[in-house]
């Protein structure tokens, strides 16, 4: 382990090297041990590189890959699946001071960042050009474009200009041997070779270290937002709804559910002034300009009101959509608050909605566990979240069990264990159900090609993936 350690430490300033063997590192090294995922198992890493460049991630892996040592790639930790959790003697590599927007084309519409660029510290920089990047997960304030191009993160307004795979045209990555490929193009369309800018986006980490993305970006111009709330006396009521507006043709910027459990814990945190004695909120946006803004609203409202909103209201004023949009980003830190949260990313057909919803409510009856719901409604992805007392550990285990079953029912409705947030750890076993036999060895072909010792963030993303060894 030494050697390792001194041959990382070659390259390196010694604030960007901590290993376990200084006590002043072991306090830092606890930073790095681990994601937000609840109950994902983690390690201690051999050590942790805070790289700078695109040299530093180069020495990195090519160091690791000459001792065979097992990297974890990591950028704000903000994941939710374990998919940054350390590996016993791994090294931790992370990319969070990689933190540059190298580029912004206002011609031709794109942007190039550093995979340590805080997603909303982008948005705000091209929003300097009169651009728009839209992916925007609910962790925008601090996650990083590399983590969503690693888990293909999503968003709010993903129902209608997709998730990070879709605006990601090129990027840097470094692989399992130390080598730099630049993948994808700049131009607004290719048909040169196999795409392998979308089969790195979302790999996790498995198959190549993300160093920059090239982002498509949209005009910030033209789009006025007018917010739709609806107020539904069940769970039930607000699913039909989604699945109405998604029969009706509507394709929202946003629609977005809140059920009571999470409006009460984010009121009672931020004191937003929400409605009380609803079980569900639906929060939908429309961006078009003008009459057709107008009539869309229209038709969303309709439908909300066609599935029993007790209170259908309207609003275009800026400052009250922001207030709405941030009771929903709240959401997930007010509820750990509570407690522990086991948290979920299924995703169903959005005519399934109703259907999942209803089962994730016998679900938690059937455990005695207490389960909120916050969902990207408008593309079926649904986000319950299991809470468990402090150190209550029956209550963990009927947590566990119930994640388990609410797996097992999305994939009976046609669904996919994550929409988003990735499979890391958490979600192997219901990966394994959903990708089946033969698709799993395609994985495991890709991934023994290109990295053929098994050292990129081993035993995430699918199961049956080789583990490297530890530093040793």
């Amino acid at each position: 382990m030494t050697g390792f350690t001194d041959a990382l430490a070659s390259r390196l300033r010694a604030d960007q090297l901590l290993t376990a063997g200084d006590a002043l590192a072991e306090v830092d090294l606890d930073r790095y041990l681990h994601d937000d995922a609840e109950w994902a198992p983690f390690a201690t890493p051999a050590a942790v590189v805070l790289a700078e460049s695109l040299d530093d991630v180069v020495h990195a892996v090519s160091t690791a890959a000459e001792h065979g040592v097992a990297v974890v790639p990591r950028g704000a930790g903000s994941g939710l699946s374990g998919g940054a959790n350390a590996i016993a003697g791994c090294l931790v590599l992370s990319l969070e001071r990689m933190t540059a927007v190298t580029e912004i084309d206002a011609e031709e519409r794109i942007a190039v960042a550093e995979a340590g660029v805080i997603n909303d510290d982008l948005r705000a920089a091209v929003a300097e050009h009169g651009l728009w990047y839209p992916p925007d997960p609910a962790s925008s304030a601090i996650s990083t474009i590399g983590g969503n191009a690693a888990t293909n993160a999503g968003g709010i307004c993903c129902v209608k200009y997709g998730v990070t795979r879709d605006s990601v045209i090129g990027l840097t990555a470094v692989l399992a041997d130390g080598s730099v490929a630049r993948l994808g193009r700049r131009t607004a369309k290719f048909s040169t070779g196999y795409d392998l800018v979308n089969l790195l986006v979302g790999s996790e980490g498995t198959l190549g270290v993300i160093v920059d993305v090239t982002v498509k970006l949209r005009p910030l111009a033209g789009r006025e937002e007018r917010a739709i709330v609806g107020w539904f006396p069940t769970l039930a009521d607000a699913g039909r709804a989604v699945a109405r507006v998604s029969a009706d043709g509507i394709i929202p910027a946003a629609l977005e559910l809140i059920d009571r459990t999470c409006l009460a814990a984010v009121d009672a945190w931020q004191g937003l002034g929400l409605p009380t004695g609803v079980e569900a909120m639906l929060l939908a946006k429309v961006d078009e300009p003008g009459a057709a803004g107008e009539a869309l609203a229209d038709r969303v409202a309709a439908a909300f009101e066609a599935e029993g909103g007790e209170k259908v209201e309207r609003g275009a004023d800026p400052d009250e959509v922001e207030r709405l949009f941030r009771a929903r980003r709240l959401a997930y830190p007010a509820l750990e608050r509570l407690g522990p949260v086991l948290t979920e990313d299924v995703c169903v057909p959005r005519s399934a909605v109703p259907e999942m919803l209803a089962r994730i409510q016998s679900i938690a009856a059937a455990h005695d566990v207490v389960i909120a719901n916050i969902a990207h409604a408008g593309d079926g992805n649904l986000h319950p979240l299991i809470i468990a007392p402090e150190g209550d550990d029956a209550a963990k285990d009927r947590a566990e069990t119930a994640f388990t079953a609410i797996v097992d029912a999305c994939l009976d409705l046609g669904g996919t264990v994550t929409g988003e947030h990735g499979v890391g750890l958490l979600k192997l076993p219901g990966a394994g159900r959903e990708l089946g036999p033969v698709v799993l060895g395609m994985h495991a072909a890709i991934k023994a090609a290109l990295d053929p010792q098994g050292i990129l963030n081993p035993g995430k993303a699918f199961p049956g993936a080789v583990t490297a060894a530890p530093a040793g």
